[in-house]
């Protein structure tokens, strides 16, 4: 029984374009944000995830970005009865 060929995720080119922010990353010229005012990289999985936004932009075949699931809150209004506190006469 012959194996099933695997669909490739990312595209050879998007996984050049992770490369070299990783070289750029480890030499320590990676910046991450807008143009003058980026701060430096300073873990491997940012650099890793600005060399896939690279790709993406430049439409390389990329998965798209997960989307982050939040669990939206309902609120529990709790009706705080006041205890009334009458004086008693005496």
């Amino acid at each position: 029984m012959a194996r099933k060929a695997k669909k490739r995720r990312y595209s050879k080119s998007s996984g050049k374009e992770v490369e070299s922010e990783m070289r750029r990353y480890k030499k320590g010229t990676a910046k991450s944000g807008r143009g003058g005012k980026g701060g430096r990289v300073k873990s491997r999985k940012q650099a890793i995830a600005i060399g896939l936004s690279k790709a993406r932009k430049k439409g390389k075949k990329v998965p798209k970005k997960a989307k982050k699931t939040t669990k939206k809150k309902t609120s529990k209004r709790k009706s705080s009865k006041k205890k009334s506190s009458k004086k008693r006469s005496s």
